[in-house]
């Protein structure tokens, strides 16, 4: 296969980033994202062989980020312990409002994995990923045990419950989401900084 032009598969997922941004992601096909980054369907194909593949590394590439800025943040600001975590809910609220994309595209490859493994393997990897970082915070502030449970447990819930949040949010008009992120942030607050 010939080597495609210079724009880059990262280039591509950012198209395809702004596409979902801009119509939603029922519209987000590999013809858009072309046009988007301004190259050929088949500079598209070249990245990505379907348009789930697109999906989870758009996927992907959103959540990395999100946790990146926090770990950033730490490490700029000496951010740590309570403040992290309530950094780390603001960003997962504004991921669960109805019109952000994130969750809409994550519950679509969610559903698409139940009957395809390579996508379960993925968004496997991901939530994996997720539940890492996580274990890591909640062990730093509250030792070997945070809500009765270890800290890998802990933050499998925890992760849980933001994307069953998520749910919530893209399926009910009248979720107060802020309200509920208000009191979740007051009880992993009182939780972890118990110790």
């Amino acid at each position: 296969m010939a080597e495609p032009n210079v724009v880059t598969k990262q280039d591509l997922i950012e198209s395809a980033k702004t596409c979902i941004i801009e119509n939603g992601v029922n519209q987000l096909t590999l013809k858009a994202v072309a046009e988007g980054a301004g190259v050929t369907q088949g500079t598209v194909y070249y990245h990505f062989k379907t348009k789930e593949q697109l999906m989870i590394e758009v996927v992907e590439d959103m959540c990395k980020t999100s946790w990146g800025r926090l770990e950033q943040m730490k490490e700029d600001s000496g951010q740590q312990g309570i403040e992290w975590m309530k950094a780390g809910l603001e960003a997962a609220y504004e991921r669960n409002s109805s019109d952000a994309s994130y969750h809409s595209l994550f519950f679509s490859l969610v559903a698409a994995g139940l009957h395809n493994h390579n996508i379960r393997e993925r968004i496997g990897g991901l939530l994996a990923y997720e539940n890492d970082v996580l274990q890591k915070q909640i062990q730093a502030l509250a030792g070997d045990e945070c809500c009765g449970m270890p800290p890998d447990v802990c933050s499998v819930f925890v992760n849980a419950l933001i994307d069953g949040l998520a749910v919530q949010s893209l399926m009910r008009s009248d979720f107060d989401g802020k309200k509920v992120f208000d009191y979740l942030e007051r009880l992993l607050a009182k939780q972890l900084g118990s110790r």
